[in-house]
């Protein structure tokens, strides 16, 4: 197998090859094709991602490379992980809304409306490069928003299917609580992308969620900074973004007092790269997993094994795909993040129960404003950015739509070709 990881440059990359080489037998990768523009970053990540499969005793290459058709030939799955601006951008999209009394994050709300309208069009280029140089790879999407870019890759006919690590991530704590192994663990996992619940936890067949609740609620609250009372309340895990519109003023009034994630891992990534530069380096740092993704790795590799397996076989992943009826209260053509049978012929959400009035209320509110933020996004204007902010349940008002929006657009304009169109 050739895989081609477009951002490769990303110092996200080493955690991946590892997990290649942890995980062969699951993926037997022969070739990992890194793609990126910035020729420091290639340098210092295609050395050290080397290092690691050496190290390992993988055989397989690894391939550097700013040449797009040379990274994508011949390749069986492409992993889109980019980001359009870079930290500098992220800063942005995570400081300026707090000017308007508006939560800072990369993906939700303004911040994930600004990062959107960045990163759809260069996302789609890149796919059309996929289907000209690689026509029969998968698509997988990391790239945030995932849902939106999900949606954005799927209006425009490509094979492609987005991941978070959000799932994985709680399947594999509740498989260390239980003793068991992760396969064991199956979540009732529904909502969208960055907007999650987990309403409940299968461990060898038996209903766990209440138990988890009442035994380690506290300690779950207390990573996602929420009361466990939340927990209790909802019947139901919600996922860390949640909190944004949980707690919304109080996140914005934290977030005006502290350092903005996006500065944070801008030095990271600094000190990340020098080591990846660094001869002895040949293992994956400590540091890394402070820069996020937590089984980022683990959550890739068995979704492209699924992808690749014998026809007639599939296994269960949560993964961003078309509603389909799914979820009866969103369009067909709207993408959700729940459990799928995933498999080489193909991708089909599992069936859901209904869900309680406050899950649905929120999920369509949300998925509306990701309809016309992808709007926004492949056809400009300042009128369609004004329309998605006005849709968001974080923002909603007319004058703060219309004030928000043209800020937006001011930081963002050297990414936006139609900055000053309506």
């Amino acid at each position: 197998m050739k895989l081609a990881i477009i951002g490769g440059g990303s110092t996200y990359t080493p955690e991946l090859v590892d997990g290649f080489a942890r995980l062969r037998e699951q993926l037997p990768v022969e070739q990992l094709a890194l793609i990126d523009p910035d020729p420091q970053r290639l340098e210092a990540v295609g050395a050290v991602s080397r290092r690691i499969l050496a190290k390992q005793g993988h055989p397989g290459q690894v391939l550097a490379t700013s040449n797009v058709a040379e990274g994508l030939e011949g390749a069986d799955a492409v992993l889109f992980q980019l980001r359009v601006g870079g930290q500098a951008a992220r800063n942005v999209d995570e400081t300026l809304p707090l000017d308007f009394c508006c939560v800072g994050q990369e993906t939700t709300g303004a911040g994930g409306l600004a990062k959107a309208l960045r990163t759809v069009p260069v996302v789609l280029d890149l796919a059309e490069q996929v289907r000209r140089y690689a026509p029969h790879a998968r698509i997988v999407d990391f790239t945030n928003p995932v849902g939106i870019v999900t949606r954005a890759l799927l209006d425009a006919g490509h094979d492609a299917v987005g991941l978070c690590n959000v799932a994985i991530g709680f399947q594999r704590r509740f498989a260390a609580s239980a003793g068991v192994a992760p396969g064991a663990v199956q979540l009732d996992h529904v909502g969208l992308n960055h907007l999650t619940w987990i309403r409940g936890v299968r461990i060898a067949g038996e209903e766990a969620l209440p138990e988890i609740i009442e035994n380690q609620g506290e300690e779950i609250s207390g990573d996602l900074e929420m009361p466990a009372q939340v927990l209790r309340d909802l019947n139901a895990i919600p996922s860390y973004y949640l909190r944004y519109y949980y707690e919304h003023d109080a996140v914005v009034r934290e977030l005006r007092e502290s350092e903005s994630r996006a500065q944070q891992v801008a030095d990271m990534e600094r000190r990340l790269l020098e080591m990846y530069l660094d001869p002895s380096v040949d293992t994956k740092p400590e540091l890394l997993a402070k820069r996020g993704g937590a089984f980022y790795s683990e959550a890739a590799v068995e979704l492209i094994a699924s992808l690749t397996k014998p026809a007639g076989e599939a296994d269960v992943r949560v993964v961003n795909l078309r509603n389909r009826g799914t979820l009866p209260f969103l369009d067909d053509d709207a993408v959700i993040e729940v459990s799928a049978k995933v498999g080489a012929d193909g991708i089909e959400a599992l069936p859901q129960r209904p869900l309680p009035a406050h899950m649905r209320g929120l999920i369509a509110h949300v998925s509306a404003y990701e309809e016309l933020a992808l709007d926004a996004a492949l056809h400009g204007g300042r009128d369609r950015v004004v329309q998605a902010l006005l849709a968001h349940p974080l923002i909603g008002q007319y004058d703060l739509a219309n004030r928000l929006g043209d800020a937006l657009i001011a930081a963002n304009r050297r990414h936006l070709p139609w900055a000053g169109e309506r």
